[in-house]
């Protein structure tokens, strides 16, 4: 496999041993090897707490990479280039190490010294971290043809102040362009593809306003509860897990100024203006803004399913929210009016991510309706996960005598596009850091800007005593007060079934 689509490299994931590096990372880089994006000059070290040797490590991997059959040459061939250490992460020691390892590596397979670290652990060891590498000069290109590279999983800061903290230590070692703070939303190609299918459209673009837009809604359902996060979740909740990073990315793409060019900057510059438009919730707006909730202990299909507080490593009276949804304005000239509403949440109907675009309605309503359900709204549906795809709802005539109307839609699945298959985030997003494009990662800025937003409900939740904190059973749409953060009772959340196609309040899937 003779390949120079991208520069040689060594990948140093931290937290090698862990689930996240076994489950998609070096799959992920199985798969840019396979599809002959990256070099063929390249190592992966791992390093972690668990014992391997390098032989162990490396079947552990290849019985964990999907292909089809685990004596495939390509497979095998892959897993040579995989490599283990042991590493306690607060030890000078095991930097000195880990330096002489890279070194040998570098030699073995002629990666040039170009190093990405990959921060796949959780957010406490972010700084010892890069302070051993700063202390082994690993930050710092060996030569000026040579890179160094760090990607910082989320989350990033738990506050604002925490994030301005994490972003002045990291900047006091490294240059902004070594930097990727990952949200593995922006690497999916059904968020990517929001931009093409604006800019590249000139039928869309023109109504993108507050002149021809009634609201934006954005969901973000997960069918499953805490799991065994119990311990993590209960120091997150749903705004800091979903809303901070991924959900105001997504905002922040459907709602941003054509850039002048499309690059890096240009496309973070506009989020940027996004983020800094954002009205903030204030104390006393928050009741009728944000609604949050806590699943309760409920039977699903016959099969019963705890609680919140009873999962495992959860305060018994934990008030941690594991639903929120939120009303909001982006105060420029293009939404000025227009409100955006997100919801997301653990142990819903189904895991789904769309965005739902009303278009506002005729001046006057000529035809009547076949169901009196049915607002005459005009609807375009951009699905991220799963059943990807895009649907646009609109009226037409029902056949025979009269002029009723009936909704009907278009639509389009990635699935039907059967000689492309749609990439994992974060194989993309591995591949844009080996190249050094980081117009999918957050910026500094852009990071500080969004806590901002959050930054007042966290502080009204925490000041203010008890609050409100709404119980929903296990399997349902959240909270029934949701609705009240709609100005007329005429308007209602669209209920998504798994078929992007389908749509039922109780969707059986």
């Amino acid at each position: 496999m003779n390949t120079n689509k991208s520069d040689p490299f060594i990948l140093v994931i931290f937290g090698g041993s862990g689930d996240l590096a076994r489950r998609k990372l070096i799959p992920a880089v199985y798969n840019l090897y396979r599809e002959s994006l990256i070099s063929d000059k390249f190592a992966v070290l791992s390093l972690g707490r668990k014992k391997f040797t390098d032989a162990s490590f490396r079947q552990a991997m290849l019985d964990g990479i999907a292909v089809n059959n685990h004596d495939n040459k390509t497979a095998k061939d892959f897993c040579r280039h995989l490599s283990y250490q042991n590493l306690d992460m607060r030890q000078s020691a095991d930097y000195i190490s880990l330096n002489d390892r890279l070194r040998e590596l570098d030699v073995q397979f002629k990666t040039g010294s170009n190093y990405l670290f990959y921060l796949a652990t959780p957010p406490e060891f972010f700084t010892p971290i890069t302070t051993q590498l700063a202390g082994q000069k690993l930050h710092q290109p060996a030569n000026s043809e040579s890179w160094r590279r760090v990607i910082i999983e989320k989350p990033f800061g738990h506050d604002l102040k925490s994030a301005q903290a994490l972003n002045r230590h990291l900047l006091g070692i490294f240059k902004e362009d070594q930097l990727f703070r990952i949200d593995h939303y922006l690497g999916k190609e059904t968020v990517q593809n929001i931009l093409a299918f604006r800019f590249a459209n000139g039928i869309f673009e023109p109504l993108w306003n507050q002149k021809y837009i009634d609201r934006i809604e954005i969901t973000a359902a997960e069918q499953l509860g805490v799991e065994d996060r119990g311990g993590y979740y209960e120091g997150a909740g749903a705004l800091r897990d979903m809303v901070q990073n991924h959900l105001l990315q997504i905002v922040a793409t459907m709602a941003m100024e054509p850039p002048v060019i499309f690059d890096t900057d240009s496309i973070r510059n506009e989020k940027q203006k996004i983020f800094q438009s954002l009205r903030k919730i204030t104390k006393k707006d928050l009741e009728h803004h944000v609604i949050r909730g806590q699943y309760i202990a409920s039977t699903i299909r016959g099969n019963k399913v705890p609680g919140y507080r009873q999962e495992k490593q959860v305060n018994p009276d934990s008030r941690t929210e594991t639903f929120v949804a939120l009303k909001f304005f982006i105060d420029n000239w293009r939404w000025g009016g227009v409100p955006f509403y997100i919801r997301t949440g653990k142990r819903l109907p189904t895991r789904v991510t769309e965005v739902v675009i009303y278009f506002k309605e005729t001046p006057h309503r000529l035809f009547k309706t076949k169901s009196l359900h049915s607002n005459g709204e005009n609807q375009l549906i951009l699905r991220v996960q799963p059943d990807e795809g895009i649907l646009l709802k609109f009226g037409m005539k029902v056949p025979g005598a009269g002029f009723e109307i009936k909704n009907v839609a278009m639509d389009f699945h990635y699935s039907d596009l059967t000689d492309h298959t749609l990439p994992d985030a974060y194989q993309r997003l591995l591949l844009d850091a080996i190249i050094g494009d980081s117009t999918l990662y957050a910026r500094a800025d852009g990071v500080e800007a969004a806590w901002a937003f959050i930054d007042p409900i966290l502080a009204a939740w925490k000041n203010d005593g008890p609050d409100k904190i709404y119980g929903y059973p296990a399997g349902s749409w959240g909270p029934k007060e949701t609705a009240d953060l709609f100005d007329s009772s005429e308007i209602d959340w669209r209920y998504p079934c798994k078929n992007l196609t389908n749509e039922d309040t109780f969707c059986e899937l």
